[in-house]
């Protein structure tokens, strides 16, 4: 498992906002794909502490799919999904199986200062098509 010295860092005030949408959609469970979940360790916390969802943590790295996987096995939080490889510079149809209006979160931590421009653009179709109605795009870095 890796831990990011950033990640630990910012986890907390990401959390803080993130605890304002997931409040704001009601009861039952809140379905979210995280884009990009690097070592897993914002995956891990945010599912913890926001046991109302569903969390399914995807990459496009094999070594950062492995260290996700560690920490679900480590952690065993029962709402933190196994990760699924996810190329978001791809069409959403490619994206797990997540279908059409699904989500009520779509989080993508420190990725789009660091990707290439289509993989932003990927990110944002992606969204307009698998977030519900009122569903949020949370970006971050």
């Amino acid at each position: 498992m890796q831990a990011p010295a950033a990640a630990e860092r910012n986890k907390g005030p990401i959390l803080e906002v993130l605890r304002q949408y997931a409040g704001q959609a009601g009861s039952g469970e809140l379905r979210v794909l995280e884009v990009g979940a690097g070592a897993g360790l914002h995956a891990a916390h945010f599912a913890r502490a926001l046991p109302q969802t569903r969390w399914q943590p995807s990459d496009i790295d094999p070594q950062a799919l492995r260290s996700i996987a560690a920490y679900v096995e480590s952690t065993r939080v029962p709402n933190l999904l196994p990760p699924i490889l996810l190329d978001v510079a791809q069409g959403w149809e490619t994206w797990g199986g997540t279908q059409p209006t699904t989500l009520d979160l779509l989080v993508s931590i420190n990725m789009m200062h660091i990707a290439e421009l289509r993989c932003t653009e990927g990110l944002f179709k992606g969204a307009g098509v698998l977030l519900k109605p009122r569903g949020v795009l949370f970006t971050y870095g």
